[in-house]
Parts: C-alpha cells; sequence; structure tokens
C-alpha cells in the first residue's frame, strides 16, 4: 500500500533524486559459475553501511509474479527469495548492517483493511478458476486447441500472514539462508544480519524505523551511516525523511507500465482469456517455438536519494523574514505531516486535494502564506499544533470552492468531447451525412452516357432538404 500518485508526481517535479542501478553480473567458466565478489567497491560509487529489507514487497513477487510463470511449489519460492534477495545485496553491499522485516500483527486498522482485501482476493481467484474452466471446456467442445493444463500445487496467497504454516517455514528457510552465507560468501563477513519474523508485531517497515531510530539514540551512533531502504510504497518516502538523516536512500523496482501478458489459456499474445479462440500457433519456420514468447527481461532497480530530495525541499521551504528562527528540519515534519491530507494507507484524502491536480504544491503555497501568521511550525516532537493546523484548513476551504468549480468544468468539458468525437466517429462509419437518389444520385463513371430518367426534380430537391434537417437535428 502507500499514497496513490506520490511517487508519479515526485519523480516528475524533481527528477534528479532517482538514479539507475548499476548491477554486475555472475560469470560462467567451463559451465561453472562463478559468483559476484560482494567484498569489491560498489560500482555505484557510493558506500552503503545499513541495507534494511521490508520483506513482504519480496515475498509476494516471488510468490506469485506477474510476468513470469508462478513457481510450482514451496521450494521454489524460497530458491526465488534467496535469489532476489542475493541481488539486492549484490547491488547495495552493505558493509555493517542488514535487517529483514517480514510483517507482523498489524494495527487494528490495517486489519480490516487487509481483511476485505483478502476475502475480495481470495473471491476473485476462485471466479477467475471457474471461468478458466467454463472457457476451457467450451473451445475443447467446439473443437479447438489447447495446451494440456500443467498440474501445480495452487497456492493461495491469503498464506502469507502471520501465524501460518507457510510463514514458520519461510522464517527456517530464511535462517537457514543467513547461516549459509556468513559462513560461505566473503562480503558477508563482517555484516551484523537482523531477522524480525512474522512472530514480533508490527509492520515490517514500522519496524525498521524504530530499529533505526534505537540506533540514532545510542551515543556510539555515526551520523555519517549511510542507509538503504528497500520497499515499493510511497508513505517510505515520507518515513524516510521524518528519520531525519542526512544519507538515506530507498531502493525500488523500477516500474514499467502497460506490458503485455500472455492467455493464461493457450499461452499466446494479443488477447485475454475472453478473447481466447482456442487456435494453435502457426509455426513459421523450423526453430520458431520461441517466436511468441516476450523476451524475459531482468526487472531493474532505481535509487530514490532522500538527501537530494532534502535539497530541493531546502529550497522550497526557506522562508524569509520570519518572526521565528527557521529549522529545516522542523519545516521537514510539516511537509510530511501536510502531505497526510493527500491520502495514506488508513487516511482517506480531503475532497479538494488531488496529487494529480497539484495539491501538494497548494498546500506547501497555503503553508508559507499563513506560517507569518501561526507565530511556529505545526508540529513539534510527534505533537501537533491543532489551533496552527486549524488556520491551514480555513485557508483550504476558502480555495474549496474555486476548486470544486474547476473540477465540474472540466468534466462537463470532458464529457462533452467525448460525445462529438461519438458523433464525428458514427457520422464516418455511416458515410455522408445523406444519400441522394435518382437524378442527383451520384453516378459511376461508367454509366454517365446512360443517366436514369427524371421523375419529380421538385419532390428530389424536398427530399433532400428534409434529410438535411433531420442530420441536423441529431
Amino acid at each position: 500500500m502507500g499514497v496513490p500518485a506520490f511517487f508519479r508526481w515526485l519523480s516528475r517535479k524533481y527528477p534528479s533524486i532517482i538514479v539507475h542501478c548499476l548491477e554486475e553480473k555472475g560469470k560462467e567458466c567451463n559451465g561453472v559459475r562463478i559468483p559476484v565478489d560482494t567484498t569489491k567497491p560498489n560500482p555505484n560509487e557510493v558506500e552503503f553501511d545499513n541495507l534494511y529489507l521490508d520483506m513482504n514487497g519480496i515475498i509476494h513477487p516471488c510468490t506469485h509474479p506477474e510476468d513470469k510463470p508462478a513457481p510450482k511449489n514451496e521450494d521454489e519460492m524460497m530458491v526465488a527469495i534467496f535469489e532476489y534477495i542475493d541481488r539486492l545485496f549484490n547491488i547495495v553491499r552493505p558493509r555493517r548492517v542488514l535487517y529483514m522485516a517480514i510483517d507482523g500483527v498489524a494495527p487494528r486498522a490495517k486489519m480490516n483493511q487487509q481483511r476485505s482485501r483478502r476475502f475480495r482476493a481470495s473471491k476473485e481467484g476462485v471466479e477467475l478458476t471457474d471461468e478458466k474452466n467454463r472457457m476451457r471446456e467450451e473451445i475443447i467442445q467446439r473443437g479447438g486447441y489447447l495446451p494440456p493444463e500443467e498440474i501445480k500445487e495452487r497456492f493461495d496467497s491469503n498464506c502469507i500472514t502471520p501465524g501460518t504454516e507457510f510463514m514458520d517455514n519461510l522464517a527456517q528457510c530464511l535462517r537457514y539462508y543467513v547461516a549459509d552465507r556468513l559462513s560461505n560468501d566473503p562480503g558477508w563477513k563482517n555484516v551484523v544480519v537482523f531477522l524480525s519474523d512474522a512472530s514480533v508485531p508490527g509492520e515490517g517497515e514500522h519496524k525498521i524505523m524504530d530499529f533505526i531510530r534505537r540506533q540514532r539514540a545510542q551515543p556510539n551512533h555515526d551520523p555519517n551511516t549511510h542507509h538503504c531502504l528497500c520497499g515499493a510504497d510511497a508513505d517510505l518516502i515520507m518515513l524516510g525523511l521524518a528519520t531525519h538523516e542526512p544519507n538515506f536512500t530507498i531502493i525500488r523496482e523500477e516500474f514499467k507500465p502497460n506490458k503485455p501478458r500472455p492467455c493464461s489459456l493457450c499461452g499466446q499474445m494479443g488477447h485475454e482469456i475472453k478473447d481466447c479462440q482456442g487456435v494453435a500457433r502457426e509455426k513459421q519456420g523450423q526453430h520458431d517455438e520461441f517466436a511468441d514468447t516476450m523476451p524475459a527481461a531482468e526487472q531493474e532497480f532505481i535509487f530514490i536519494r532522500l538527501c537530494v530530495l532534502r535539497e530541493y525541499l531546502a529550497r522550497e521551504l526557506t522562508m524569509a523574514s520570519l518572526p521565528f528562527p527557521f529549522d529545516f528540519e522542523r519545516s521537514i515534519d510539516d511537509w510530511v505531516f501536510m502531505c497526510f491530507f493527500v491520502g495514506n494507507d488508513f487516511l482517506p484524502h480531503l475532497p479538494s486535494l488531488e496529487i494529480r491536480e497539484g495539491a501538494i504544491d497548494r498546500l506547501v503555497n497555503i503553508y508559507k502564506d499563513v506560517v507569518h501568521k501561526t507565530g511556529g511550525y505545526l508540529t513539534q516532537n510527534g505533537y501537533v499544533n491543532l489551533e496552527r493546523v486549524e488556520m491551514i484548513m480555513q485557508a483550504v476551504g476558502v480555495a474549496e470552492d474555486n476548486i470544486f468549480k474547476k473540477r465540474k468544468e472540466d468534466d462537463e468539458n470532458f464529457k462533452r468531447r467525448n460525445k462529438e468525437k461519438r458523433k464525428r466517429m458514427k457520422a464516418q462509419q455511416q458515410g455522408p451525412a445523406f444519400m441522394t437518389t435518382g437524378q442527383f444520385a451520384p453516378q459511376a463513371l461508367g454509366r454517365r452516357d446512360r443517366p436514369e430518367p427524371v421523375q419529380n426534380a421538385r419532390y428530389q430537391a424536398c427530399d433532400m432538404r428534409m434529410q438535411s434537417a433531420e442530420q441536423h437535428n441529431k
């Protein structure tokens, strides 16, 4: 979960915060795979100290991936998770700490949300299976061709929750994996590994943040520690800013929209399951067995550099002639607090504030105008000054009428354009507005010497005018 459209808005407004990751690949020599030496300097030219893994963002794509066949059993799932962690370790190469956090028992609000989501996912999974079976029977009865269905264990993603047998097996496999890497991989030699499994309550990202805060409170804490957090949720950006660490980076998979997916019945590209006709693919050459398959492009990773984002926010939030001393760290807390108004995991956004409509920029402008009247910051050490927040809300309320009016006008313009587009497309399909007959009808080139006899020119002209009036009224 996260804040919808927040990362897209952030990457467009502050493009320099995103950097593509460089990844070294293992080599093969005489059939023997040579792993990457992670003791060497990081190819990204940044040395990271601590790596934190929000494991649920790794478990879900490894157990039921969207862009490749699903693992056949739990053993393949565990191997896929190990390979994913190896890739991340190879890219980041932490030198001090590796912290792996699996979601434990969630807060009550999260439980309600998870329960509704999981019931819906289970219901949709059963409906999809029934639909596939029905379509398969119909296609076979029509004489269509479908490849034999693979028999594999049905994996219910709802078992990725605390207290299940799957999560207990996962924790044991991860302990074995960590012990193996510490014993055999020189890159893990000096790394302290923490594993917080599902038996520890709290969400993974919050357990990671609690660990970082505890480390900051230690007397021997190094303020130059470079943290790297792996996760795809947009609210991790806000959590990273809220730690006030100067060197904080988030690593996540690069999002590539509109990926084509093969039909789950016949395995061919270009159509969905509801449009499947059960036609075997035509062989167009001697070695075209893989001609219709998509190239298995490995998912790439990107870095989100929060240190650069802090510089952007410093330029944007710095205000002159304030009645109180300017504190950048407290203005960061206020910015994170105001972002809650555009929505979060459990908080619905205010009706007048949409990220796609520039709501965060509007809030920042209101904040910079009102802060001279408030006499201080909105937050302090995690506590909110409600009187100052009330001034912000009053300023938002003044602008709400204009926002709703503009939204209504945009909606009406959109509907009008769609109506005109449908009318144009219908007119193009029907040909000319009206087609005359008789003496005024268009004649083929070969029939100009044999025109039809004139019946009643006045009646024909009247009929043409009537058809034109009807088309105009439509």
